[in-house]
């Protein structure tokens, strides 16, 4: 069986949606491939620090993260892709102009930075583990490199900002979204490029609309049986459920493990 080059969605994926934990077939499917000469790698929209937490457990050190914008070989960061500069710059205007609050992940940590506490007065402290830092002092136009912006846009008033569209958002609750690179895709490329593999060779699993950039006709696309309808149509394979053994079932089902 030739080497192929797996790269798995965590959320809804990997994991249980119901316990956050991995589903015990696929911790053992990850495991068998590296086993039988796979390469075995994590594509998500985590920050590094926060998918190294789930990674290093399940003795998996390769991570395509922060949306694509970080690659992580052998535990080692090999690049970490910020922001568009000026385009962040001119969100974070706007932003101050429309009266949103907001707040800046600079660095690879729960560190997050504002000049004015009106994102929480707007939406309240996140629900994630988060270091809050204020600095009145603070200008964004100075900073060299911004990774995430967490930003107030209750949902259903995106029509009224609709600068908002240059750079795209996630939505994370019904009171705010984040700014961040989103290109998993180009990340999974760039990591074929440091390995000096053919693209033809990957193995893609997703569950969710996040997932849809990195289904691409240059290889192998696989939508648990868990995953949106969008998602499935895109698929060249749909398994069963992920907490039903839909990865260890794909795994056999191919012969790869």
């Amino acid at each position: 069986m030739p080497k192929k080059f797996f790269f798995f969605d965590i959320d809804g994926t990997l994991t249980d949606k119901s316990t956050h934990k991995i589903v015990p077939s696929a911790e053992k499917a990850l495991q068998q491939l590296k086993d039988h000469g796979h390469f075995a790698a994590i594509a998500t929209g985590r920050a590094r620090y926060k998918a190294l937490s789930f990674t290093d457990p399940i003795n998996i050190h390769d991570l395509v993260c922060y949306g694509g914008g970080c690659l992580v070989i052998d535990g080692q960061t090999v690049s970490l892709k910020a922001l568009d500069h000026d385009k962040a710059v001119r969100l974070l205007e706007h932003a101050d102009a429309d009266g949103l609050g907001w707040m800046l992940m600079l660095h690879d940590a729960d560190d997050v930075y504002f000049n004015r506490p009106r994102f929480l007065e707007q939406a309240g402290l996140r629900t994630e583990l988060t270091t809050y830092h204020y600095d009145h002092s603070l200008d964004f136009h100075a900073l060299p490199d911004i990774l995430k912006i967490y930003l107030y846009l209750p949902k259903g008033s995106e029509r009224r900002h609709p600068w908002i569209q240059e750079m795209g958002f996630l939505r994370m609750s019904s009171s705010y979204v984040v700014i961040q690179y989103d290109q998993k895709k180009e990340g999974i490329l760039a990591m074929m490029d440091h390995l000096k593999a053919d693209p033809k060779d990957v193995v893609v699993f997703g569950d969710d609309t996040n997932d849809l950039v990195m289904f691409d006709p240059r290889w192998f696309s696989i939508a648990m049986g868990n995953a949106c309808e969008e998602l499935k149509k895109k698929a060249d394979y749909v398994t069963d459920r992920n907490v039903e053994d839909g990865i260890w079932n794909a795994c056999r089902h191919f012969g790869w493990i």
